[in-house]
């Protein structure tokens, strides 16, 4: 009960304090993000074991770790090959490594084609990491003529993810009219976002935005980014 009591103070204090900011005015403040844990350390005998079981998310751990030079020396031949054996089972990771290493030529041959076929994949399973690359593809024109509508498609499925670039890009995105109707109570809530996450680019553009709008427009903003919330990540499967 008393654990109830004091998270109910705290929304009425952050309430009152976003409600005072902006009768002043003001910037209301950023939402509060709390810190991503820690990554587990790399098991990586376990993880070698589980991998030649056939456990796809071991594979694509595996994968990212001789890509990474977790396991000593990189190995980009034989990340592709572990990246393959996971993507062949529908894991995203395993498809966006691979892409990722088809798209660069390494350790394996350079394919566009399949790399974005693999992305598209892992976007449609709702892994926001191949989302963004897929906006960053039909934004700057690698796959074809630029597509401002697809790119705008795609960071919105991803700034929804989480991704903190998506979420400035996106933010971009609404304050211009690019590729979705311009929105700038839209845009500052992404700005926010991504500021909130560190992002010092979109601090600054946040602030240009809100000189734009109201006090209740800021206000309106601020709620939506705080009440927030990321998609759950794609199952690791």
């Amino acid at each position: 009960m008393k654990k109830l009591t004091l998270l109910l103070l705290v929304a009425v204090v952050c309430s009152a304090g976003i409600f005072a900011f902006t009768r002043r005015g003001g910037s209301p403040p950023l939402p509060v993000v709390a810190p991503a844990a820690p990554a587990a350390a790399l098991d990586l005998a376990a993880v070698q074991t589980q991998a030649a079981t056939g456990s796809a998310p071991a594979q694509a751990r595996l994968a990212q770790a001789l890509a990474k030079g977790e396991a000593g020396k990189r190995d980009f031949a034989a990340a592709a090959e572990w990246f393959r054996k996971a993507a062949e089972q529908g894991n995203a990771d395993g498809q966006v490594g691979l892409a990722e290493l088809l798209e660069a030529g390494q350790g394996v041959k350079k394919d566009l084609s399949r790399a974005v076929e693999l992305y598209r994949q892992a976007a449609t399973n709702g892994h926001a990491g191949a989302q963004y690359n897929l906006a960053f593809m039909n934004e700057s024109g690698r796959i074809g003529q630029v597509d401002h509508r697809a790119a705008a498609h795609w960071y919105q499925l991803a700034a929804e993810g989480g991704e903190t670039l998506a979420q400035y890009d996106l933010a971009q995105r609404y304050e211009r009219g690019v590729g979705v109707k311009a929105d700038l109570v839209e845009a500052a809530k992404w700005f926010r976002l991504a500021a909130a996450h560190g992002q010092l680019e979109a601090r600054a553009r946040l602030a240009g935005v809100e000189s734009k709008l109201t006090s209740a427009e800021r206000l309106e903003a601020a709620r939506r980014a705080n009440e927030f919330t990321p998609r759950p990540a794609a199952p690791a499967h």
